[in-house]
């Protein structure tokens, strides 16, 4: 059983910034890609960042130039850096790692933008 654990989410006024983390509870020297989702309400969770094992990443047109995804392997950790944020990032941020034939999911953070 993969465990992922979120954290750094939370309350911030719109330009600021934050950094998530997603530790595994796995070795992440053997996973491929690794990704950042986002769920607002109402609205279907989407792809915000991805980065794969060689270094190539994946950001969504409305991230791109804002968020920098990257990852420790020595530490099991993927980051997402947040910089210059706006209230429509406000949603629950969730790490995904596909390993064995499976999607894992953490539990997700929040991370609310005031205006």
């Amino acid at each position: 059983q993969v465990q992922l654990v979120e954290s750094g989410g939370g309350l911030v006024q719109a330009g600021g910034s934050l950094r998530l983390s997603c530790e595994a509870s796995i070795s992440l020297f053997s996973i491929n890609t690794m990704g950042w989702y986002r769920q607002a309400p109402g609205k279907q969770r989407e792809l915000v960042a991805a980065m794969s094992r060689g270094g190539s990443t994946n950001y969504a047109d409305s991230v791109k130039g804002r968020f920098t995804i990257s990852r420790d392997n020595d530490k099991n950790t993927v980051y997402l850096q947040m910089n210059s944020l706006k209230p429509e990032d406000t949603a629950v941020y969730y790490c995904n790692l596909p390993a064995y034939g499976t999607n894992y999911w953490g539990r997700g953070t929040q991370v609310t933008v005031s205006s």
